[in-house]
């Protein structure tokens, strides 16, 4: 069975034929929400059937796409890829329940966000550089579209600025894979891989994909569309933007920069270890200074992904300078864990902003005050998310920083130092926000007025409470998931080309 094929093509035609349903909203409430049910169903055969212990792409298939340049159709997926499309498959389904409420042109809404969960699973089962790119830039649309359209009052501005940064980050990445097409002939990730390329070759190739990437994650200093782009976007789509498309950056260092450019990777490692601290302390400052609900989460988004990038970089260090593989596979086994923990944190702190804002239609925290009065079920969530938020052990957010933490301190203890600050400026914000929302006596009438969460919004909030506390208790089953791939990574950043 096509199990990878299915996965990718089955959301995108649903999303067509919810296209086609038109005015019909219950009607395509229901169908795209089986579609996106059965999307996930389909994930379950990829998580029984991956078999343990081994780096090798699984559920391969390959076939000729466009013969003249020897591009394919070609995917698979390994321990980094699976967990991902896992995510991808589950937080899209919450997505479509929790947007259950939206008003207007709501097959088109729904249509986006099924072809977008389509796109993504294809960024992440692409074997090919060129499939790639082209699942790359096609998942820009339906997100382009969802702020544009359902958005705030600057939702074209915000619309326009996501698409600029990413499109143009993305063109750099595009002249990189040309250029590794006509040195090796052949458009296959893992022949690019097996490339010798010099150190000048490698420096470029670096930069072009950092560029990319980094945007995507995103990276100081190229991270200031995010903020803009989650205050406008509708909570379905800073869901997806916070928890999914994120990682696609992380994802993107990991299949492309590691792994091509071992060389250009140790020699830069410092430079964007230090832009990753820079975003874990300094943009995690900027966040204690918010008061809309969603820009602080969306700085705070910046700071813990700067955990991400953290852990892949010290790799080259720990494994180049030290050959300590342990530490590398520790570092990089974090980032993806903090990765999946991330996934499911921001998505339900945005998710609790648009239950607030859904009944108060303002996110305006000097506007809440003693919501947990009226909302008993809901501060107890909010609660739980901004703990797991701040780093709270037995929750998933302390997982992957810790396991970072502990890496980077095997490589330099000022490194960890500055990357552990993020724990205490992390409780600062979280802590800020959970007392000036929930706590306190009724701000105001409307509060005052506030009805709890119904059963729709305790499915959601539930299944984002269950993974961040699965994780945080037992994130075995994911390591040992991860494990092969992680150390075939560390030894091919290890092996130098030159």
């Amino acid at each position: 069975m096509p199990l990878l094929s299915l996965l990718v093509w089955l959301p995108i035609l649903g999303g067509l034929v919810t296209l086609a349903i038109g005015p019909r909203d219950n009607a395509a409430r229901w169908f795209a929400t089986f579609v996106a049910a059965a999307t996930l169903l389909l994930t379950i055969p990829l998580f029984t059937g991956f078999e343990y212990g081994t780096a090798a792409m699984q559920f391969v298939e390959d076939r000729a796409w466009i013969p003249a340049f020897d591009i394919r159709y070609h995917m698979g997926v390994d321990g980094f890829s699976v967990p991902l499309i896992g995510l991808t498959a589950l937080t899209s389904l919450l997505v479509l329940i929790g947007a259950w409420n939206v008003g207007s042109r709501v097959s088109q809404y729904y249509a986006c966000f099924l072809i977008l969960e389509g796109l993504m699973i294809g960024v992440f089962a692409a074997l090919d550089a060129m499939l790639f790119y082209v699942f790359f830039e096609f998942m820009l649309v339906p997100m382009f579209i969802i702020i544009g359209v359902w958005g705030g009052p600057r939702r074209v501005y915000a619309s326009i600025k996501f698409f600029l940064y990413t499109f143009l980050g993305s063109l750099f990445m595009l002249l990189g894979l040309i250029y590794l097409y006509m040195q090796g002939g052949s458009w296959q990730i893992a022949d690019m891989v097996q490339l010798q390329l010099s150190a000048t070759e490698q420096m470029w190739l670096l930069f072009a994909f950092v560029l990319a990437f980094a945007v995507k994650v995103p990276m100081f200093p190229v991270h200031t569309w995010l903020p803009d782009a989650h205050v406008e976007a509708p909570t379905a789509g800073s869901v997806i933007l916070a928890a999914i498309m994120l990682k696609i950056g992380g994802y993107g260092f990991l299949r492309f920069a590691l792994p091509i450019a071992p060389d250009a990777g140790a020699e830069w490692a410092w430079l964007l270890i230090l832009l990753s601290l820079v975003a874990v302390v300094y943009v995690g400052l900027v966040a204690l200074a918010q008061d809309d609900m969603k820009k602080l989460v969306a700085y705070s988004s910046v700071s813990h992904m700067g955990f991400v990038t953290l852990g892949i970089f010290i790799a080259f260090g720990l494994v180049r300078e030290y050959g300590n593989v342990d530490g590398a596979q520790l570092g990089l086994q974090g980032a993806m864990v903090q990765m999946i923990s991330h996934g499911f944190i921001s998505g339900a702190m945005f998710t609790s902003i648009g239950v607030l804002y859904d009944r108060m239609h303002t996110r305006r925290i000097s506007d809440y005050g003693g919501v947990a009065g009226p909302m008993r079920w809901f501060a107890l969530f909010y609660v739980l998310f901004a703990m797991a938020n701040s780093g709270l052990p037995g929750t998933s957010g302390f997982v992957g920083e810790f396991m970072v933490v502990v890496a980077s301190f095997q490589l330099h203890p000022l490194i960890a130092l500055f990357a552990a600050m993020t724990l205490i400026i992390g409780a600062g914000y979280s802590l800020y926000l959970v007392k000036r929302v929930l706590w306190g006596p009724v701000a105001n009438e409307n509060v005052a007025r506030l009805k709890d969460i119904n059963g729709r919004e305790w499915t959601v909030l539930g299944v984002f409470a269950i993974g961040t506390l699965l994780i945080g208790v037992y994130p075995k089953p994911l390591t040992d998931l991860m494990e092969p791939t992680v150390a075939n990574l560390v030894m091919q950043i290890a092996t130098s080309k030159l």
